[in-house]
């Protein structure tokens, strides 16, 4: 069926080449009747307004284009269609708009910017013309398979992309843009040891190209090695050391790394230097919170947004404070610039979150339902993430990590020292990282990224037979094991103090216990669990910085969830007594208990610092920052309550 959809498109293209535009309509038509998957009816929808506009019907395709972008927001050659047909009407403001949103979301498209420049110069507005000129020419320079890549990866056909991106590495083997190309769409498509080689490969070469220094900054600050990415500021600095991305990758690596006083001194000096700087201000509203510095951070973020009103991330930001709280007329004035046609749609995301935060505070709950739906469904297209998918990835741990791969487990690195908190994300982890970082014995840290950036280390390379992980784990060595092992305790000693055991509470590596434990036999896993319906849905309202696609949308949690605890019954299963469960609603109710229960668990002896967790000075960098430094209290309960009718699919899934 596939095949026939294939062809039935490829002769729309044929008939539009030859200009055959009523044989072009009538298969459109004939397609529109089909059950198409969405990527192909926005296929549809943009040859069906390429067509009406060279048919000189410019509303129609104007209400073809409005079809697609419902169902991608982001699709700049759609924009570019949509700027096209405003200049047929006269329509030359529109017009303007369109363009600029088709190079916002597709750089790549040389001829929007150069309408963007004729408007430019029309007005005399030298700042913007200076800026589409160096567009311009840098995209004049590319070489054409490396622009029609560019094109085809801001389209979000990456497999097509890399295909075109690697048959023009392999006639120019290093040239810079094809690297930097195809370690972008590797970072895309999470494939990030293979783009991280690129990018220091690249950077080795042309130690002068400053695209590829910043791109491989930006990618070992996504790894969470931070460490690096300072040393390597450091360097560039010396020949830029007025250059601002720069600058801000090393301030916020220094805050990966707990040197906030530092990274907060260099946001401050940008600041001096210039206030209008909202992402300089955003940064250091971001480093104030971790310190637990509420009002300065409040303070930074309402800056974020003067200097730029339609700044969503600054409002979402104020939003996940929790405890702060959006007036009366805040909300009307964020809603009115939600319902600006000319935001962004990453802005508008950030900003329909936090007016369903707002609007939830104020018990208007229908009002606060429909921006948080609003939210989830943006991101979700946006990611084009497939949940089946994550289902299949945890089945295959299922499938690979039988209980015989660790009988007689030999290898692994013997530290005792990391515990690592695992689970669903808001299912309370933060709070129990702050409850034992209480203890004198053990450093809290963070979500360390150091054990996914592992599992994906250990592919087929490391099999003999080939195969990938997670099936790779039962052919590794205990030399393999023991130096993976040893390789994570030497990565995230930078994350920590001088106790002899340390925490990382990366949620997701409830998916990599079998990796654990056969890399680092003695370490100690804690699960921390919360009321099903409390967790599914203050994980649909949080707007996550990074990663956890799965909760943008009450199907796909919902169904994460199930598959979550499918996979922790078989860890149990094959590790019996290796996981201690913690449920959150047992520390509310008997917090002492708990607790005992927990460093009894770890072997070693009880602190009463434990009790007074939230008395505890340290650095937190998770959405339960202000919650944690609070006594134990239960705001968090039952939220999910009031918005019952809209819950449809959580529910369903959970009460079948």
């Amino acid at each position: 069926m596939t095949q026939d959809f294939s062809n039935q498109f490829q002769a729309i293209r044929q008939s539009l080449q030859a200009k055959n535009l009523s044989a072009a309509m009538a298969q459109i038509n004939a397609l529109k009747a089909a059950e198409l998957p969405a990527v192909l009816r926005i296929e549809l929808f943009y040859l069906s307004a390429v067509t009406q506009r060279l048919a000189n019907q410019f509303t129609q395709a104007l209400q073809e284009l409005n079809e697609l972008l419902n169902l991608r927001p982001e699709h700049g050659r759609a924009y570019q269609e949509q700027a096209y047909n405003y200049l047929a009407l006269n329509q030359q403001d529109k017009a303007a708009s369109a363009f600029f949103r088709a190079t916002h979301y597709n750089p790549a498209l040389i001829t929007s910017w150069k309408q963007l420049l004729k408007i430019y110069r029309q007005h005399q507005d030298n700042d913007a013309e200076q800026l589409a000129m160096q567009h311009i020419a840098y995209l004049e320079q590319l070489p054409p398979p490396i622009l029609g890549a560019y094109d085809l990866m801001y389209e979000k056909q990456l497999a097509t992309a890399e295909t075109v991106c690697r048959q023009f590495l392999q006639q120019h083997k290093h040239h810079p843009e094809g690297m930097l190309l195809l370690a972008e769409l590797g970072i895309q498509l999470k494939v990030y040891r293979d783009a991280e080689f690129l990018l220091e490969s690249c950077v080795e070469l042309y130690p002068d190209n400053l695209r590829a220094v910043i791109a491989y900054l930006g990618l070992l600050a996504k790894l969470g090695k931070h460490q690096r990415v300072v040393e390597i500021s450091n360097k560039q600095l010396e020949a830029y050391p007025d250059n601002l991305q720069i600058l801000m990758a090393k301030a916020n690596a220094l805050l990966g790394i707990n040197q906030t006083g530092d990274a907060i001194a260099i946001f401050s000096t940008l600041l001096e230097a210039d206030q209008d700087r909202p992402g300089v201000w955003l940064a250091l509203g971001h480093a104030y919170k971790t310190t637990g510095n509420k009002d300065q951070a409040i303070e930074a973020y309402l800056k974020a947004a003067h200097y730029h009103q339609q700044f969503g991330d600054a409002y979402w930001s104020l939003a996940n404070m929790k405890s702060y709280r959006f007036d009366e007329q805040a909300l009307q004035s964020m809603a009115d610039i939600e319902a600006e046609s000319s935001m962004g749609v990453e802005d508008r995301i950030h900003l329909c979150f936090a007016l369903g935060k707002g609007f939830e505070d104020a018990g208007q709950f229908d009002q606060s339902f429909h921006y948080y739906d609003k939210g989830n469904r943006l991101k979700l297209i946006s990611t084009g993430y497939d949940i089946s998918r994550t289902e299949e990835a945890m089945a295959a741990q299922t499938d690979a990590c039988e209980r015989t791969l660790f009988t007689n487990m030999t290898g692994g690195f013997p530290s005792p020292e990391p515990i690592f908190i695992v689970g669903m994300p808001r299912a309370g982890s933060t709070l129990l990282e702050q409850i034992l970082a209480s203890h004198s014995d053990i450093d809290g840290t963070m979500e360390l990224h150091n054990i996914l950036s592992l599992a994906s280390s250990v592919g087929a390379q490391l099999s003999s037979s080939g195969k990938p992980y997670p099936y790779s784990l039962a052919e590794l060595t205990p030399e393999q094991c023991y130096q993976l092992g040893k390789q994570y305790i030497q990565q995230t000693r930078y994350y920590r103090g001088g106790a002899p055991f340390f925490i990382d509470k990366m949620p997701n590596n409830f998916m990599h216990v079998g990796f654990i434990k056969r890399i680092l036999p003695n370490a100690k896993i804690i699960d921390a669990r919360r009321d099903l319906m409390d967790c599914c849905f203050s994980n649909f309202k949080q707007l996550f910085g990074e990663g956890q696609e799965f909760s943008y949308g009450l199907e796909e949690v919902a169904r994460y969830y199930q598959a979550y605890e499918k996979l922790m019954d078989h860890w149990d299963k094959v590790l019996p007594g290796e996981i201690l469960r913690v449920q959150h609603e047992d520390v509310l109710d008997d917090l002492s208990g708990q607790v005992k229960r927990m460093l009894d668990y770890l072997g070693v002896p009880f602190e009463p610092s434990c009790l007074d967790f939230h008395q505890t000075d340290r650095l937190i960098k998770t959405p339960s920052a202000e919650q944690v430094r609070q006594p134990i209290n239960r705001k968090g309960q039952g939220r999910w309550q009031p918005f019952e009718g809209h819950l449809g699919p959580l529910l369903k899934r959970f009460r079948d």
